[in-house]
């Protein structure tokens, strides 16, 4: 297996492919970029702003991060959502919620869930985590049909993370679902660059075996070691993270999930901006 390292000819030429004259990859921030407190404190809305001030195309709620249950009523959403579209931006609704039980069966009414309140909201995408066991998800035909009908009543696209527990985020159980459904499913799936490391899995393997199910990225790099790990800002000359976004589709969506750092050179609002426009160019 290729360690991760310098780009290739081919790999060059995906990501030359990506970007034909001119053309920019959508950047999403994530509201945690900008520091969950700060989320808590000041409301999405509030930072959606800061979003469309750095340049940024759509802009990621994240349901942990409401201060309460009334943030996630419909009457709640609608009003983020409008105020989202306002800056110029649209939506990914993020739960943390996932689509497979621990036992590895479907949750049919978390996914309900999701897409309900993704419609009040006005996302374009849905975002869940995919649960299961370590090893694998359910993928008999009929749960593969009770999926499909619910991803069917859903007007935001649905997607799948790899999250950082084994459950949910080994590239068996992407590989098995994705195998296992026809390929107009309506499922996609949220490519987190970073996760797999927490998961023990090798990123370079993932891509290879999962980018054509991929329809959104999240974009980190990973510093530390072992429980010490935190996401950290692709460095420049970044060989392994341009690795992957190479052999990933150029033409879906890049999420920034690191934080923004001010400092003595950059406000958080310039910092955002130039992470927008590393990211969209990377």
């Amino acid at each position: 297996m290729r360690i991760f390292g310098a780009k290739t000819e081919s790999e060059t030429q995906v990501n030359q492919k990506s970007r034909i004259d001119g053309q920019r990859t959508e950047v999403v921030i994530v509201a945690s970029a900008f520091g969950a407190d700060a989320i808590r404190r000041d409301g999405h809305s509030v930072w959606a702003a800061a979003a469309a001030r750095a340049g940024a195309g759509g802009f990621e709620v994240r349901r942990e991060l409401f201060a309460s249950e009334t943030d996630a009523q419909v009457g709640a959403l609608a009003q983020l959502g409008e105020r989202i579209r306002g800056q110029g931006l649209w939506a990914v609704h993020s739960t943390p919620a996932t689509l497979f039980r621990d036992d590895g069966s479907l949750d049919l009414d978390t996914l309900k869930l999701a897409i309900d309140e993704a419609a009040a909201l006005g996302a374009r995408i849905v975002k869940l985590q995919l649960g299961g066991t370590e090893t694998s998800v359910a993928t008999d035909a009929a749960t593969l049909d009770r999926l499909m009908s619910a991803i069917a009543e859903s007007k935001a696209r649905v997607v799948v993370e790899n999250g950082q527990l084994k459950a949910g985020g080994t590239i068996g159980a992407f590989d098995a679902l994705f195998t296992a459904l026809p390929a107009r499913s309506g499922l996609a799936m949220t490519f987190d660059t970073g996760n797999w490391h927490w998961a023990e899995q090798d990123p370079l393997d993932a891509v290879k075996r999962l980018a054509p199910y991929v329809g959104y990225v999240h974009c980190k790099a990973v510093m530390g070691e072992g429980a010490r790990r935190f996401a950290a800002a692709p460095a420049n000359g970044d060989a392994r993270f341009a690795t992957l976004l190479a052999h990933l589709p150029g033409d879906v969506p890049r999420g920034i999930e690191y934080p923004f750092i001010p400092g003595a050179d950059a406000s958080l609002d310039a910092d955002a901006a130039r992470q927008v426009e590393r990211i969209s160019a990377f």
